[in-house]
C-alpha cells in the first residue's frame, strides 16, 4: 500500500477508454547521463523510473535507442502498453527525445507524464498535476517547448536549499544529504507506487503525497 497524504481534486483532462482497448502511455524520467551524477538531486527522475521499471516484472530490461535519443524500456500492463525513457540528452535538451518518442508511438501529450525534481516543493512530498510552469526547471522548460503544457507531472520535492544563499544550479548538482538519502526508497517505493496507478488510471490526481515516516 502507498505510503501518502492526499487531497484529490482529479484532473479534468482525463480521458476514458472501452474496455479491451489498448492505450500507451509514456513515463518519463528527467536527469542527466553519467555515473558523476548518481544519487544527485537533479537526477530524482532518473531515480525513481529505474526503481520503477526493476521492481515490476511487467517492466523489460532497459535498451539505448540513440535514434530516439534515450534509454527505453517498455511493459504492458493489462490493456495499457508503458513505455518508460530516460532522456540521454542532458537535462537541458529533454524534450528533444520526449518529442521524439511520442511521435514516433504516437502518443499525444495528455498519455505523458515526466518524473522531476522540484526545488520549490521540501523534500518529502511529492506533489501531481497536469501542466503548469516550468518554475525554473530547464529539462521540463525544454519538454514544454517540445510539446505543450499537457502532460501530467510527478514533482519530487528536493527543496529548501540548504545553505539558502547557495545558487540552485549547485545545489540540484549535489548528492542528496545523509539524511536524505535514507529516505530514498520511501521516496521510490511512492513515486512506484504512484506509477503503478497512472498505468491503469485514466486520469491524473492533483493531490500531495509525503513519504518521509
Amino acid at each position: 500500500m502507498a505510503l501518502f497524504q492526499r487531497n484529490t481534486n482529479f484532473s479534468t483532462t482525463a480521458q476514458y477508454y472501452t474496455l479491451g482497448q489498448q492505450r500507451t502511455v509514456l513515463l518519463v524520467g528527467l536527469g542527466n547521463v553519467g555515473k558523476e551524477y548518481d544519487t544527485t538531486r537533479h537526477n530524482a527522475g532518473f531515480l525513481c523510473l529505474d526503481a520503477f521499471v526493476a521492481g515490476r516484472a511487467e517492466m523489460g530490461p532497459w535498451q539505448d535507442k540513440k535514434d530516439l535519443r534515450c534509454q527505453m524500456a517498455t511493459g504492458q500492463f493489462g490493456d495499457t502498453r508503458v513505455i518508460a525513457i530516460k532522456p540521454t540528452t542532458y537535462m537541458n535538451l529533454s524534450g528533444e527525445a520526449v518529442q521524439a518518442t511520442g511521435h514516433f508511438y504516437k502518443i499525444v501529450p495528455s498519455h505523458i507524464l515526466v518524473i522531476h525534481d522540484e526545488i520549490d516543493i521540501p523534500f518529502g512530498q511529492i506533489r501531481l498535476r497536469v501542466g503548469g510552469s516550468a518554475a525554473g526547471h530547464n529539462g521540463i522548460k525544454s519538454v514544454t517547448n517540445a510539446i505543450g503544457e499537457d502532460y501530467g507531472r510527478v514533482r519530487i520535492g528536493i527543496g529548501p536549499k540548504n545553505p539558502p544563499q547557495i545558487d540552485s544550479a549547485d545545489f540540484v548538482l549535489q548528492k542528496f544529504s545523509i539524511e536524505e538519502q535514507k529516505q530514498l526508497p520511501n521516496l521510490t517505493r511512492e513515486v512506484s507506487a504512484i506509477l503503478s496507478e497512472y498505468t491503469y488510471a485514466a486520469q491524473l490526481p492533483h493531490e500531495t503525497r509525503s513519504f518521509i515516516v
